[in-house]
């Protein structure tokens, strides 16, 4: 049956059915063509451009996985940033603008399995604030726009402005304190005293000691009177009194705060959104291959393309390859070898020293390398794992 004739009914309905958007299980992303129907979708899996497309798959998963990912995502976040800006708005009512245009990129092409894994992902890498609600996931876009940055700086600038005010006027105390305190010095050096001799070991001693009527006070003006003056000595103290620093906030050093600044410029360029390393322990928590390796304990043997890992089981010693969508950290006991694996010390070696799991972080020492020795606190479950002992 040949094609309709331009300007028919037919010619039309079909037009109007290919712009529309079309079922979601008959559209191939690697070939970014869309099937009507079943027997559409069949004829173009067995056509040589199909295979072709597939073959060239087969060859590198992980750069077709990865450039999928990112274009879904960037496509996401600039609907989010132009559309809701830094409100706080349902990740699905996103997703649902997103998918609206005929030529997005399909979620099931990118690594997220769904779209609560995407907006943890995000919530993660720091690009949303992320919170999950009885209504579902909400996200908030954090603007790192040089705009934003530049506003951000001056409200810091004039925050530091008002420390140093602050500052100034505790020293303008302390002098005024030091004044006080000289002046008291200079009043007592004034009255001095000589010491009592006899001018002749024969002559008896007579002390002139003139006592005169001590005043009365409370005759004059009553005590309630008396308690309510307040002598000038008072008055000095606690004008001049220094404020006292409370104890529990630690003085913060100029070195303290460039430790804190290296590690933020470290966080920034070694946070990454892939995590596998060799020789690592993982637990494998998806179900798709059954229960029996559901939450079973494996060895990372080797890392393919960033995202994905052949792993071998610990209890069986079955190989498999996985995706890290499919796997978690291991966490082992305190005092053990770990690696970390992600954020400011990724690739470290260290020893696991806290638990924290009200905050689902852990403390740990640095065990190699230059920073052997060093205790970093508030490191996250995700971004540590243990290490394999061979």
């Amino acid at each position: 049956m040949g094609r309709a004739e331009v300007g028919t009914p037919k010619y039309l309905a079909n037009k109007m059915k290919a712009k529309g958007l079309q079922k979601l299980r008959w559209y191939c992303q690697m070939c970014e063509k869309q099937c009507r129907d079943e027997n559409g979708f069949k004829c173009h899996t067995m056509s040589e451009s199909h295979q072709r497309q597939l073959l060239l798959f087969a060859d590198s998963p992980g750069k077709f996985l990865h450039s999928f990912s990112k274009e879904f995502s960037d496509g996401y976040m600039e609907l989010l940033r132009r559309r809701f800006g830094t409100k706080r708005t349902n990740a699905n009512k996103i997703y649902q603008e997103y998918i609206a245009h005929k030529e997005h990129i399909h979620m099931n092409a990118t690594r997220w399995l769904t779209l609560s894994d995407y907006v943890k992902w995000l919530g993660r890498t720091g690009q949303v604030v992320a919170d999950e609600t009885e209504k579902g996931w909400f996200v908030t876009y954090i603007d790192r726009s040089p705009e934003a940055m530049e506003k951000q700086a001056k409200a810091d600038r004039k925050e530091k402005m008002e420390k140093d005010d602050e500052e100034r006027m505790t020293d303008f105390i302390e002098k005024q304190i030091k004044k006080a305190k000289s002046k008291e010095g200079d009043e007592d050096e004034q009255e001095k005293y000589t010491e009592l001799k006899r001018e002749s070991a024969e002559e008896p001693l007579k002390l002139d000691i003139r006592l005169e009527k001590k005043f009365q006070p409370e005759s004059i003006l009553g005590k309630s009177a008396l308690l309510s003056k307040r002598s000038s000595t008072e008055v000095d103290e606690k004008v001049f009194k220094k404020p006292k620093v409370p104890a529990s906030e630690p003085v913060r050093s100029a070195l303290d705060d460039i430790i804190k600044l290296e590690e933020a410029k470290k966080e920034r360029e070694n946070r990454k959104d892939y995590w596998l390393h060799k020789n690592i322990v993982v637990k494998f928590i998806s179900k798709s291959m059954g229960d029996k390796y559901y939450k079973q304990k494996a060895v990372v043997q080797e890392v393919i393309d960033k995202y994905r890992a052949k792993i071998k089981f610990l209890d069986t010693g079955e190989k498999l390859k996985v995706d890290q969508a499919h796997l978690e950290t291991v966490i082992p006991a305190l005092d053990k070898p770990i690696l970390v694996v992600n954020g400011a010390y990724r690739g470290s070696e260290a020893l696991l020293k806290k638990l924290d799991e009200r905050k689902y972080a852990v403390s740990v020492e640095i065990s190699r390398g230059p920073l052997k020795g060093r205790i970093v606190d508030n490191v996250q479950y995700e971004d540590v794992s243990k290490l394999y002992d061979v």
